[in-house]
């Protein structure tokens, strides 16, 4: 079997209740408007570093959990025991250097929000950069954000096009929503 060209090939012909093809159909390239919820999703991309977004997926209602629902000063005022309850959670990712950089991150969203009024209008006023300006960015402001990550952060956040083929259904759905990338 040929492998798929794009994720909406591969999500193409799964089942409605598959949590790809949620996930595709409902979030991937969807603009977040949320200062949690763009956490939310750049938690998950460091997570998912070195590990399949299957694993991801199936333990996000975990993560929440986990995450205080990526309450952003919340995560930010984390101390040691609720650092060490996150790497006894069986249900996320048990990684010290991901945990620590989710409880740095959210410090780095909170002094972004004083700065610029959320991690949004930061997004916005740095945007459009190519992937390798935004990959600079990202490594100098926050931990363990490397290209693939700072590249599928922006791209599921509606940042950087190429979330969607052309022919996918889901495409138009994402347009009508205004991401970023559509504002050159």
């Amino acid at each position: 079997m040929e492998k798929p060209k794009s994720y909406c090939e591969a999500v193409e012909h799964l089942d409605k209740s598959n949590v790809h093809r949620i996930y595709h159909d409902i979030a991937y390239g969807f603009p977040i408007d949320d200062d949690n919820g763009l956490f939310e999703r750049l938690i998950l991309e460091i997570n998912q570093a070195g590990l399949n977004w299957t694993t991801i997926l199936n333990k996000q209602q975990n993560f929440r959990k986990a995450f205080h629902n990526f309450d952003v000063k919340k995560v930010a005022s984390y101390k040691d025991a609720d650092r060490q309850r996150l790497l006894n959670d069986a249900g996320i990712i048990r990684n010290r250097l991901k945990v620590d950089a989710a409880i740095h991150n959210a410090n780095v969203v909170l002094q972004l929000q004083k700065e610029f009024g959320s991690f949004k209008k930061w997004l916005d006023h740095h945007h459009p950069k190519t992937k390798l300006e935004w990959t600079k960015l990202f490594k100098k402001t926050f931990k363990f954000t490397g290209g693939e990550i700072v590249n599928e952060f922006l791209m599921s956040a509606g940042y950087l096009g190429g979330a969607h083929v052309e022919s996918c259904s889901i495409l138009k759905k994402v347009i009508d929503h205004k991401p970023a990338w559509l504002k050159k």
